[in-house]
């Protein structure tokens, strides 16, 4: 018997972003943007709700799938936004990357196909990989500015060989996003070949121009192979509590059930209490929080559109900016460096896959001052890089 862990998680690459965020411990004065959370504390009143849970005595284990008073809200809270969703269909889960390894679990095997459209957050690719599937990457283009998907290059990727599809839009790092025509087009293609279509609606609320991102939810049956995973951690600003939602058809929970069961068994009660309090008590929050990050990638984008070879593509949602560097080849090593020059920590593009090289990424959900200091900060170093 081979001692060690099995091959396919032996060759994982270690994330990038936890090397450059341990390269910068302890540089005094340091500016942190590499990783995706805002620098506010969970609000109040959702805090507030979780005690009330802890003195009411929610501290013992809940169904697998989640509360009852949890899922139906999550099924109000989605009708609000106009995706009709019967409480039946969702599976509470202990973050949004727990719901992408469950669904990963339920429906990837050694040999199977997933096709993954890039540059992307690292942990999709990973959980693949894990599971011992094959990851096809199609490339997101920059045109005029802005990230898009090519559906042509989608569809000639996807074919009745394509397990799954995963598509992370708003997006990180890039901010793009899918338009309802476009979902059309993808559900009728995935229709066709038998794909299941796997929507990571994780920053679905954080959009600019709209006030909630298309959803594959509002336009398809239950019947269909879409399935929704979402999280508390980027609307709410509760990274932290380690919460999140699945949307599946009838079909795939009694597997998630069981899966949910050997993966964590339960979310605890208390911390459920504060997703309800979330979703019913904090749109004013989620507003607050558009609105200010919307300020927050004006800014930035601003302060450093017109360094010299940096090129700063403008989000469409969404809390990051994916800076493109004119020559850099390195970006792992260039961020590195930075926390010396800038003393500003920034996610190597290389970490998010086909076409993030020669990019970094910087999460703008901060204080204006802060931030503002950031970008000063970096203007002046990749000046003199």
């Amino acid at each position: 018997m081979k001692a060690g862990p099995r091959a396919a998680v032996a060759g994982l690459a270690a994330s990038r972003i936890r090397d450059v965020a341990e390269a910068g411990r302890g540089i005094d004065g340091l500016i942190p943007l590499w990783f995706g959370e805002p620098d506010v504390v969970t609000p109040g009143f959702i805090r507030d709700a979780a005690k009330r849970g802890l003195d009411e005595g929610r501290t013992f284990y809940t169904p697998n799938l989640g509360t009852d008073p949890l899922r139906q809200a999550i099924a109000h809270y989605l009708g609000r936004l106009g995706r009709p969703v019967d409480a039946g269909r969702v599976c509470v889960t202990a973050s949004g990357v727990n719901a992408l390894m469950l669904i990963g679990q339920a429906l990837l095997g050694p040999g199977d196909r997933i096709v993954i459209p890039q540059p992307v957050w690292p942990n999709m690719e990973g959980i693949a990989r894990v599971l011992g599937a094959e990851v096809a990457p199609v490339p997101l283009r920059l045109t005029n500015g802005r990230w898009s998907l090519d559906l042509d290059a989608l569809f000639a990727a996807v074919t009745p060989a394509t397990r799954l599809l995963l598509l992370n839009a708003p997006g990180n790092p890039t901010g793009w996003m899918l338009t309802e025509p476009e979902q059309r087009a993808i559900l009728e293609h995935c229709r066709r070949t038998g794909t299941w279509i796997l929507a990571d609606d994780v920053y679905d609320r954080l959009t600019f121009d709209l006030p909630a991102a298309p959803s594959f939810l509002s336009i398809a049956t239950p019947e269909d192979r879409v399935v929704s995973v979402n999280s508390f951690s980027k609307s709410w600003a509760m990274t932290g509590w380690r919460l999140g939602w699945i949307v599946a058809p009838p079909t795939l929970m009694d597997a998630l059930a069981k899966l949910t069961e050997f993966n964590m068994s339960s979310v605890p009660g208390f911390v459920q209490q504060a997703g309800i309090a979330a979703l019913e008590e904090g749109e004013g929050f989620v507003a607050e929080t558009v609105a200010r990050y919307r300020r927050a990638r004006d800014l930035a984008q601003g302060m450093l559109a017109d360094v010299p070879g940096l090129t700063v593509p403008v989000p469409d949602g969404a809390m990051y900016l994916f800076l493109q560097v004119e020559g850099c080849t390195d970006s792992l090593a260039l961020a590195k460096s930075l926390l010396r020059s800038a003393r500003v920590g920034l996610a190597p593009g290389s970490a998010f896959g086909l076409g993030g090289e020669g990019h970094l990424r910087l999460c703008f959900a901060q204080s204006e001052p802060l931030l503002a200091e950031a970008c000063t900060r970096l203007a002046q170093a990749l000046l003199h890089r």
